[in-house]
């Protein structure tokens, strides 16, 4: 058996495992409502890690889409949350529940959670699709436990309602529909010196991915240009200029890589169809801090919904101005002007060097992050360990978001002056994501 098939046998065993079991609930527990989101993200990111088109940027879209989906079912039965119609981009108006009747915030939150999920990866193989039933019918089964039969059917109703509003909403920000596992058909590569030229020998990857997701509806961001960069320095194969340095210090640590920089390179890889993508890693995060936590139904649709907003935020800014300045990426340089034999230790993405997105996310995520939980909190990722990767400790969310940029450098992948433009700018786009008013 090659390597591709054990991955996808393995892959195929964790997503039953998911679809059938609910964590550690005794069998005659019947999970609240921040249980079953739990539950329901947990499921989402394995059916990302085996779903072809989701790319870094498209996972961010999903968990924007599923965040809000989730909050705005959450607002009517809370005396705390506010609503988000009228402060996101595009969203006028959502359903709302009967004055008076009796609902559950339980199987709202499942039946929204499930109806999401089946949308937005309606794509995923059968494999996952068998997963999404399964765990439907499993934990639909335990959240009705015990409710009253009108309670439930106006609950799991609702819940449908919400999720099919928020969908309709999704199909107008011109993210919804990726052909050619987003990369284009015809397209013409930009010419001139320093420019991005192919990475891989891959035929579908001699076209760059996603160009046109930079004008993408954002979430909380302003519609059009937000958050620019500087420039990144200038092109020149001088060996005195900042350009021709930037590429010798990629160089010079990858000769040098210690085994801890390598342990973070790849603890960061984030290689979507072989893990949860960069997204998915800081959606990983914050499920973790919020068991750990235990935070109730209003504090965990926040969370998700701000974090989830923040980064498809930060991808769709970090994407407009990577086709913007088209940057060569390290590889293609360093081999062509320094060492022809040079090998990264992680394999460069299909698409333009200047911002990195891994920095761009990071620092969105680590914005709303440190927003809702303070500058001093310290956290375990245990992200990787399913993978064989040991678990990583953060004294904070930015020195996790720092650590994040820097695998970059240590992977071959990325400039410095990508990492640091990048997390500048995703903490500016995570900006309008914690100026959104979610509590009364």
């Amino acid at each position: 058996m090659d390597i591709r098939r054990r991955l996808m046998a393995l892959l195929a065993a964790a997503l039953l495992v998911l679809a059938t079991a609910t964590g550690a609930l005794a069998a005659d527990a019947r999970p609240d409502a921040p249980k079953v989101l739990r539950n329901w993200y947990g499921l989402m990111l394995e059916l990302v890690r085996h779903t072809a088109t989701y790319s870094p940027p498209v996972a961010s879209r999903a968990f924007g889409y599923l965040g809000v989906a989730a909050y705005e079912a959450a607002v009517g039965g809370s005396d705390r949350l506010v609503s988000l119609v009228g402060q996101l981009n595009g969203l006028e108006a959502v359903p709302g529940r009967e004055p008076g009747l009796a609902y559950d915030e339980a199987v709202i939150a499942h039946a929204v959670m499930a109806t999401m999920v089946r949308s937005f990866f309606g794509n995923t193989g059968p494999t996952g699709q068998r997963a999404v039933a399964a765990a439907d019918r499993k934990w639909g089964a335990e959240v009705a436990a015990g409710v009253p039969p009108d309670v439930l059917e106006r609950s799991a109703a609702f819940g449908t309602l919400m999720a099919d509003s928020i969908i309709e909403w999704s199909k107008g920000d011109g993210g919804a529909e990726i052909t050619n596992l987003g990369f284009p058909l015809d397209y013409e590569l930009p010419s001139g010196e320093g420019k991005w030229v192919p990475t891989s020998a891959i035929a579908l990857q001699q076209s760059p991915l996603l160009p046109q997701w930079g004008s993408v509806r954002p979430f909380a961001a302003p519609m059009g240009v937000s958050c620019a960069i500087p420039p990144p320095p200038e092109y020149s194969t001088n060996p005195q200029s900042q350009f021709y340095r930037e590429a010798v210090e990629v160089l010079d640590t990858a000769r040098g890589l210690t085994d801890e920089q390598a342990a973070i390179a790849r603890f960061w890889s984030d290689d979507p169809m072989l893990s949860t993508t960069p997204p998915g890693h800081w959606i990983s995060i914050a499920l973790q801090v919020a068991e750990a936590q235990q935070l109730p139904l209003d504090r965990s649709v926040d969370l998700m919904a701000r974090l989830g907003v923040a980064m498809s935020d930060a991808f769709i800014g970090c994407w407009r101005e990577k086709y913007v300045y088209n940057l060569i990426r390290p590889i293609s340089y360093i081999r062509k002007q320094i060492d022809p034999a040079w090998e990264p230790i992680l394999i460069t993405p299909p698409f333009p060097e200047y911002p990195s997105g891994h920095s761009t996310v990071s620092g969105a995520a680590a914005t709303v992050l440190t927003a809702m939980f303070g500058e001093d909190f310290g956290f375990v990722d245990a992200t990787g360990s399913p993978d064989g990767r040991a678990p990583r400790s953060f004294p904070s969310f930015w020195a996790a978001a720092d650590e994040a940029g820097i695998s970059r450098l240590f992977g071959g992948i990325h400039y410095r002056a990508a990492i640091v433009s990048g997390l500048e700018q995703g903490r500016c786009i995570g900006a309008y994501t914690v100026a959104l008013k979610t509590l009364k």
